[in-house]
């Protein structure tokens, strides 16, 4: 069994999850199911990054404290992740005591090992509270961060500990040179290699005049004692997760996979695997760096009044027709757009009318013809032709190409657009008119054979409607443990078919 460990980026807790939030999870959510169809020994993780300037001032100005501010987020974000279906094994929050002590023991580890990788510096320079980081002039359009143009940067003016990053240059540039799996798809390589070229400047890793977040294991020579930095004590969640230092935690380092959005690329890919390798432990295997849900071309900025809600989205057609719609619509390797027509157009042309009908008719002709019992029946073209689009779908999951999950389920849906051209060439009708039993049998126990497969296919994507067909079809267990490599041999024959509410009504 191989052992599968992969994380998303943990969610900012500064306000309520919003459709960039639910993109990541449901992606990564569908490739960690796609393992345990694999057999894979599986461990998900997510969470919370709950310390920082701005979740100190937002709870400030709800005079709350902060603690009670990121309670009730954490809360509201699990919430939302149960009712999108996301598998996840373990929910990490950075005010945990085991990631504050995973923290300090991994900058302590730096200091014992490297330990000229950390020296005190005065500093100044302009802060964007959004994306709690220094700005250089690069990232600083019209005065104000590109990432967060409604916000004002503020000038810091102050003397920290800071991480030599300049002297991991030339390990960085290797690493994304002769490894070019470490960190895709290609074009987020390629800036990261750019900004390396353009000179990488060493990174505060603490902060003073912060109470909100874990104390720096070495006070500076003054004897000031100061806060690790928000992202210098972000990071390590991946690895605070397994129990580091100790190896207490559910899951084993380092991870096979980090799912993280192209804004906070350089912080996985360049500061993460610096500080991993002065303190002498392994690198994540992969990093993938996925592109941004627009909404009509516009980025979604709550400042800026860009906005969807993520209830109101599910409401509108379910949870698993959200999941499909963000997963085929959008490119796990770049940008693509959210409109609500487009969302209504692909729930009634791919799910109600295509996935939907095809299992409807299916299901009525087996109860029909055959009162409910699949028939005998041998593999014929159609399972070929399947098989084709099946090993496109494989070579989008399995990470040989990246994860392209937006061509995966075109591949499955390939096979829905396939059972129901079968449904009209073959004609089971005019078959049972002719009593032309064996012939009837055949088709009628094929078209079960597929749709057995489209369930399994696209159970990643879909997996409460996927299991809802499975158990209309009469598949035995739950469709999540079946297995991809018993798929070529799955025979629906002696299956008892009823049906059920419609998958995907149509007035949903």
């Amino acid at each position: 069994m191989t052992r599968f460990f992969l994380t998303t980026a943990i969610d900012y807790a500064n306000g309520d999850p919003h459709i960039g939030h639910a993109y990541e999870k449901i992606g990564a959510d569908a490739i960690a199911r796609y393992h345990r169809l694999r057999g894979d020994d599986v461990h998900f993780l997510i969470g919370m990054d709950e310390h920082g300037q701005k979740v100190e001032q937002t709870a400030a100005q709800e005079g709350i404290a902060p603690q009670a501010l990121v309670d009730r987020l954490a809360d509201r974000f699990s919430a939302m992740w149960q009712r999108l279906g996301i598998s996840y094994d373990q929910f990490v929050r950075t005010t945990d005591a085991m990631h504050r002590r995973g923290v300090q023991a991994l900058i302590t580890r730096i200091l014992d090992r490297n330990p000229d990788d950390f020296y005190e510096k005065a500093y100044e320079g302009w802060y964007c509270v959004g994306c709690e980081a220094f700005k250089q002039d690069a990232e600083i359009a019209d005065g104000k961060c590109v990432l967060h143009p409604t916000r004002t940067l503020e000038w810091v003016e102050e003397r920290n500990w800071f991480f030599r990053l300049s002297r991991y240059t030339d390990f960085l540039r290797r690493l994304l040179s002769g490894n070019p799996q470490f960190l895709q798809p290609e074009s987020r390589r390629n800036e990261m290699l750019a900004l390396i070229d353009r000179g990488l400047e060493d990174v505060s890793a603490s902060r003073s005049r912060l109470a909100w977040g874990i104390p720096f294991p070495k006070p500076l020579s003054s004897g000031e004692q100061q806060t690790t930095y928000v992202w210098f004590e972000a990071l390590p969640n991946y690895l605070t997760a397994t129990g580091f230092p100790e190896q207490r935690g559910p899951a084993v380092w380092p991870a096979q996979l980090h799912i993280v959005g192209k804004d906070i690329t350089r912080f996985h890919t360049i500061i993460w695997p610096a500080m991993l390798e002065a303190a002498e432990l392994p690198l994540p295997a992969r990093v993938w760096g996925h592109g941004f849900v627009l909404f009509s071309g516009e980025r979604f900025s709550k400042s800026a009044g860009v906005r969807l809600d993520v209830d109101e989205a599910i409401a509108r057609h379910g949870a698993d027709a959200l999941r499909y719609f963000l997963l085929r619509e959008v490119p796990f390797d770049g940008d693509g757009s959210f409109t609500w027509e487009r969302f209504d157009e692909r729930y009634e042309a791919d799910l109600a009318n295509a996935w939907g009908n095809l299992a409807s008719r299916v299901i009525a002709m087996v109860e029909k013809y055959r009162a409910g019992t699949v028939p005998h029946g041998v593999p014929d073209a159609a399972d070929a032709a399947d098989a084709e689009d099946i090993a496109r779908y494989h070579a989008a999951m399995d990470g040989s190409r990246g994860y392209l999950l937006h061509e995966a389920l075109r591949h499955a849906m390939a096979c829905v657009t396939r059972g129901n051209e079968f449904v009209q060439s073959a004609a089971p009708w005019v078959l049972a008119k002719k009593g032309d039993d064996e012939a009837l049998d055949a088709v009628l126990t094929s078209l079960m054979r597929q749709l057995a497969r489209q369930a399994v296919l696209l159970a990643p994507f879909m997996p409460e409607r996927a299991q809802a067909l499975w158990d209309q079809i009469g598949g035995p267990g739950a469709v999540l443990d079946q297995r991809f490599h018993h798929l070529k041999d799955l025979d629906a024959e002696g299956w008892k078919v009823h049906k059920g509410d419609a998958l995907f009504p149509r007035d949903a």
